[in-house]
């Protein structure tokens, strides 16, 4: 059974960083692209960024590219999401997901297994 744990979240205020991990268990995933989507109160899934099988492979949405960084540490199973320069707008549930295809997506359809989340709350 596919196990994914996020942690890393907080109460921030505007400009701060955090780094949200999420840890998979229950499978292999090493070949598995891993993604962290959000959701903002009265709001739908957002997809943030997604990391391939390849570590290399990375994908942002717009309005997070050049502050958020996603990678992983496949020996620790461990994927992460450094978030700089944090705004109000960025408050949400940040969720981690597994889909067992090897290239990233920003289709939130497409994953396959999903954590219960972490909440990011940034302050103005």
């Amino acid at each position: 059974q596919v196990q994914l744990v996020e942690s890393g979240g907080g109460l921030v205020q505007s400009g701060g960083s955090l780094r949200l991990s999420c840890v998979g268990s229950g499978r292999t995933m090493s070949s598995w692209s891993m993604g962290w989507v959000r959701q903002a109160p009265g709001k739908e899934r957002e997809f943030v960024a997604a990391v391939g099988m390849s570590s290399w492979n990375t994908i942002y949405t717009e309005s997070v590219k050049g502050r958020f960084t996603i990678s992983r540490d496949k020996s620790k199973s461990t994927v992460y999401l450094q978030m700089n320069s944090l705004k109000p707008e960025d408050t949400a549930v940040y969720y981690c997901a597994a889909d067992i295809n090897t290239i990233p997506t920003i289709e939130t359809w497409e994953y396959d297994y999903w954590g219960q989340g972490t909440q990011v709350t940034v302050s103005s």
